[in-house]
C-alpha cells in the first residue's frame, strides 16, 4: 500500500490528494491521511509545495464532509423511516442523535476529523442529526484546516523516514478510537446509574 501510495502521490500530486482526501470524508474508507503525510514529505523533497498539500488536503476534506452532510441530511434520515426499524433504528434513537449533535455536535465534528472511523461518519451523522448547516460548516472548515497542516507539516518535517510516521500516526489514530470509546462507554454508564438512582 505504501509504494502504490507513493507512486500515485509522485504521479497526480495535489489532484489525487483532493481526490483521496473528499473521498475518504465521504464515507469511503481510502488512506487519504496517508496520502497527506505522503504528499507533506514530497514537499519537503521539493516535489510538490506544502502550501499546496494543505490547501488541497483541506479543500478535500471540507468538500467530502459537506457531501457526506448532505447525504446524511436528506438521504439518512429518510433511511432511518424506512428501514431502521430492521437495524433497531426507531424515532427515539433518531432524536437521541438529534439530541447528541444539538449538545456535540460542533466538537464531534471537529475532533472527528483527527480519529480514523469518525473521520468518515462525523459528517454524515451531523446530516442525519441535523446539525444546523452554518454550524457544521464552520467547524467542519476549522477541522480540515488544522487536520491538513499538522498532518501535512508531519509529512513534511519527518518524512525522511515516511513508513515509520506512517505507522506512528496509525497507532496514534487507533489510541485515539479506543479512547473516544471509553469515553462513551462510561458517559452511558454513568447516565444508565444516574437514571436507575433516581427511578
Amino acid at each position: 500500500m505504501h509504494e502504490t501510495i507513493n507512486s500515485l502521490v509522485g504521479s497526480y500530486g495535489y489532484a489525487l490528494l483532493v481526490v483521496l482526501v473528499g473521498l475518504e470524508s465521504f464515507g469511503i474508507p481510502l488512506p487519504g491521511e496517508t496520502a497527506l503525510v505522503t504528499a507533506g514529505a514530497f514537499a519537503a523533497m521539493g516535489r510538490l509545495n506544502i502550501a499546496g498539500v494543505i490547501i488541497a488536503a483541506s479543500a478535500g476534506a471540507i468538500l467530502g464532509d459537506n457531501a457526506g452532510y448532505w447525504l446524511g441530511r436528506k438521504g439518512g434520515i429518510a433511511l432511518v423511516h424506512r428501514y431502521g426499524r430492521h437495524v433497531g433504528l426507531d424515532d427515539a434513537k433518531l432524536e437521541r442523535v438529534h439530541g447528541f449533535f444539538e449538545r456535540h455536535g460542533p466538537k464531534t465534528v471537529f475532533i472527528g476529523r483527527f480519529i480514523a472511523l469518525l473521520r468518515s461518519w462525523a459528517a454524515a451523522l451531523a446530516g442525519v442529526g441535523c446539525m444546523p448547516y452554518h454550524t457544521f460548516t464552520l467547524y467542519n472548515a476549522l477541522g480540515g484546516i488544522t487536520w491538513a497542516a499538522l498532518f501535512g507539516a508531519l509529512g513534511y518535517l519527518f518524512g525522511h523516514n515516511l513508513p515509520r510516521l506512517e505507522r506512528y500516526v496509525g497507532q496514534a489514530s487507533i489510541v485515539l478510537v479506543v479512547l473516544a470509546a471509553m469515553v462513551v462507554l462510561v458517559t452511558v454508564l454513568v447516565r444508565h446509574r444516574a437514571a436507575k438512582t433516581t427511578a
